[in-house]
């Protein structure tokens, strides 16, 4: 198989991975609560089965991370990590008890940790110049099944069968329908999905390396292999990779081999090293300004995305008396806007840098934080008044998710190091988790003093939008810098 197709069902496989996501998120959410209902549940099992969820993908996300950094086994991991998807949901099927179903949340959310290999390997395997666009199309595939995921419930609802020892109905067809999508992924993972080679840089043009394409590089006492196994950092040379020693002159073996390693992170030894976190120090690469700056815009866009996702539901059957119907095609509307949402920017990251992404991101979030601190924390007036003041407010909350969420993801895989990425990226993820478990928490014991959860939303958001003003200089890539092996000092200061 040729390498383009490779490629291309390697990509698709993703998509349906994220797909798959957003599916299981939509077809067991609106349905949980009955269930614990059913097992003598007591309420706050709601909030500890969706937290659970979000918890252990916290823990896993990381973990896995590294181990792909470590292994550049991608296709491994994510077949170990869907071991856990396809037990949880069964778990979720047998019900049982209400501490059952709250360890297969748990279970399941240790799959969610191949998140993190996957925007490792996508970092890797793309230009900067291309990665936003594709992140974008990423995360629309999850929005995707957050859309058509409901249209299962559909048909799901209608179960009423046995299965053996076990019972299909409405609360535990979700778990059986989700953990036969999982097996169906495993089977187009194994087929489809391939550990393909790196994209690395090399003279401002897009390469690609292979394990066995490569070729030790010799230059007199210095022998080594650049980019062992896929090393995330390319070797170049200034002008001219390899020279024949006694070709060069006394200016060009000054500029003979450089050791490149991306993103500015300049290694302090010359010899390549297997170990990806050889000399890795978690204080220099996360404590940094541009670093610190990126990942609070994670955690703050999430928390108050999530706390505003729980708030909607209580104000939508106080003010307008919505029911199941109504939120349902509420819920559809705004998937299509932030389906949208994604390939706008997916657009515009073609044509603007990241940050200036990110700024236009906040500003919407701030209007629309605004907007509600204004019109529905006390919300007075006749109904369609009441309603259009909704709507604007949920419509500005949406469209500036996909502006913030695309950036921040390829704005920090530019800011931090390809080689530990799947390890950084996890680390992301699990600060994403933190916020999607403490926001929910939050707006749930304040829905009835919106002032408060509100104003604090906004307070984040003041802080996230002065952060990011005062750093907006550094919210780029750092530019690559070549350093001799033999001098040590920066082929510009030799040349």
């Amino acid at each position: 198989m040729d390498p383009r197709t490779k490629r291309r069902l390697t990509n698709i496989t993703i998509g349906l991975l994220f797909l798959f996501s957003g599916i299981e998120y939509a077809v067991i959410l609106p349905t949980i609560w009955a269930y614990l209902q059913t097992l003598h549940a007591e309420p706050y099992f709601l909030g500890l089965g969706l937290s659970a969820f979000s918890f252990s993908g916290l823990i896993a996300s990381p973990i896995f991370g590294r181990v792909s950094d470590s292994t550049r086994k991608t296709k491994a991991i994510i077949l170990f990590a869907n071991l856990f998807e396809i037990a949880g949901n069964f778990m979720y099927f047998m019900g049982y008890s209400k501490w059952l179903l709250l360890g297969s949340r748990l279970v399941a959310g240790i799959g969610t940790g191949a998140g993190a290999c996957i925007f490792g390997y996508l970092t890797r395997s793309t230009t900067t110049e291309e990665r936003a666009t594709v992140f974008a199309v990423v995360m629309a595939a999850r929005q995707a099944g957050l859309l058509i995921g409901p249209g299962f419930n559909l048909f799901l609802r209608l179960c009423n069968f046995k299965l053996g020892p076990f019972e299909v109905n409405k609360y535990t067809s979700p778990g059986l329908f989700m953990c036969f999508m999982w097996i169906i992924l495993q089977v187009i993972i194994i087929f489809m999905y391939s550990d393909l080679p790196l994209v690395t840089k090399n003279n401002s043009q897009r390469t690609v390396i292979s394990a066995e394409e490569e070729e030790p590089l010799v230059h007199d006492d210095v022998n080594y292999k650049a980019a062992e196994n896929n090393q995330y950092g390319s070797i170049i040379a200034h002008e001219n990779l390899v020279q024949p020693t006694n070709e060069m002159d006394g200016e060009n073996s000054r500029v003979d081999e450089y050791q490149y390693i991306p993103n500015g992170h300049i290694d302090e030894e010359y010899k390549m090293n297997d170990n990806p976190f050889h000399n890795f120090s978690a204080t220099k690469e996360y404590l940094r300004e541009e670093v610190v700056v990126v990942l609070t815009a994670q955690f703050i866009t999430l928390f108050n995305q999530t706390a505003l996702e729980t708030m909607v539901t209580p104000i939508t059957q106080k003010y307008f008396q919505f029911g199941e119907l109504e939120n349902s095609l509420m819920y559809c509307i705004c998937g299509v806007e932030v389906i949208v949402g994604f390939f706008l920017v997916r657009w515009l990251s073609t044509k603007f840098a990241d940050r200036v992404i990110l700024a236009v991101g906040l500003l919407i979030c701030n209007i629309s934080c605004v907007w509600c601190l204004i019109f529905l924390a006390n919300p007075k007036g006749s109904f369609a008044m009441l309603l259009t003041e909704f709507v604007v407010g949920v419509f500005l909350q949406i469209l500036g998710l996909p502006f913030v969420a695309v950036s921040q993801v390829s704005l920090f895989s530019k800011v931090t190091a390809e080689k530990t990425q799947g390890f950084s990226q996890g680390l992301r993820r699990s600060i994403g988790g933190l916020a999607t478990i403490l926001g929910p928490m939050w707006a749930g014991g304040l829905t009835n003093n919106l002032y408060i959860m509100l104003g604090v939303m906004m307070g984040l958001l003041t802080l996230l939008t002065i952060m990011m003003v005062l750093s907006y200089s550094y919210l780029v890539e750092t530019p690559p810098t070549l350093t001799s092996p033999v001098t040590g000092r920066n082929v510009e200061d030799d040349c």
